[in-house]
């Protein structure tokens, strides 16, 4: 794709997904619309008290990403390049992104499940969680356009895989939560599950858990757990998040959906029982306490403590998935 090129034409034809320029997409996240239609909250609604119903999922950078991982239930389709297309401003991002989420959420007012008060507060979204699709720190300006969603009024969500750490130093607005997926205990397993294009990457990984240690804002490791791939080797993964010494770790079990079922089973699906055993042993290991679950997320939240759990301002006001 070259700098004359447009996403939209690639990514329309992916289901649920919305063109919000050259690079970026939006989609309406499942939990969005049971909350909408439901009065139901994400397990990071139950965690952090977020809305979900006021919840925008998107990507500035959905047509390119680094890895390919075995559990991604993205198409993947991208290819990773050192020399992008010219990129949207923040500003088009933004509004573009807002733009597309209303498109894709209006059908729900003429919903009869859907409070009309509900409706209108989906239209004005609350959170930004910027993960969706590809990695987003792979789009240059991101800084600024956390800032601009921070100057709306919106909270923001990164999730990145931590493989740029020159893009982290780079942030000079930070999110209001700042993910980092540690999907593998060591280089072995980092390699056959993520497939990255560069020898270095397992490095990058690591140089970004340092930088993350002492960033001025909620910091959360995430484990992604694959049956027969990467459950267990605890120890090995008490020593990673302790480098960074996050405020919270999600373990959360490998999803069968959307393209990873052409990759993996459903015998690679942890059990929440091997999730819960799994959390218990890290926790034992970092001193972290077991903080709360979520059986219908498959995950479960270990906090240090250091930090309420609520972002400021929320708290879990949804009813709440078990």
């Amino acid at each position: 794709m070259d700098g004359s090129e447009s996403l939209g034409d690639d990514i329309v034809t992916v289901p649920g997904y919305q063109a919000a320029g050259r690079h970026s997409a939006v989609k309406v996240c499942f939990w969005t619309a049971k909350s909408l239609t439901e009065g139901r909250g994400c397990y990071k609604s139950r965690f952090y008290g977020i809305e979900s119903h006021r919840c925008l999922q998107m990507s500035p950078a959905a047509d390119s990403c680094n890895l390919h991982c075995r559990f991604c239930w993205r198409d993947q389709a991208w290819e990773y390049s050192d020399s992008p297309p010219d990129f949207d401003s923040p500003e088009d991002v933004l509004s573009r992104s807002l733009e597309a989420q209303r498109a894709l959420l209006s059908g729900y007012g003429g919903d009869p499940r859907v409070d009309s008060d509900r409706f209108a507060a989906a239209l004005e979204p609350r959170h930004v969680a910027v993960s969706l699709t590809g990695e987003p720190t792979l789009y240059p300006r991101l800084s600024e356009y956390l800032a601009l969603c921070h100057a709306g009024g919106m909270t923001t969500f990164l999730v990145t895989n931590g493989t740029h750490p020159d893009a982290l130093r780079a942030l000079k607005t930070l999110p209001t939560q700042l993910y980092i997926s540690v999907t593998a205990p060591n280089r072995e397993i980092f390699e056959r599950l993520t497939h990255p294009p560069t020898p270095d990457a397992w490095e990058s990984l690591l140089e970004s858990l340092s930088i993350v240690h002492d960033l001025p804002t909620r910091r959360v490791l995430r484990h992604t757990v694959v049956k027969g791939w990467n459950l267990g080797w605890e120890e090995q993964y008490a020593r990673l998040d302790s480098l960074a010494e996050p405020d919270f770790i999600e373990i959360k079990a490998y999803a069968f959906m959307g393209r990873s079922r052409h990759r993996l089973t459903r015998d690679n699906v942890p059990s929440m029982e091997e999730i819960r055993r799994f959390s218990q042993e890290l926790s034992r290991r970092l001193g972290y306490r077991v903080e709360d679950e979520s059986e219908e997320g498959n995950v479960v939240l270990l906090s240090r403590g250091s930090k309420d759990r609520y972002l400021p301002g929320l708290s879990p006001k949804e009813t709440r998935p078990t």
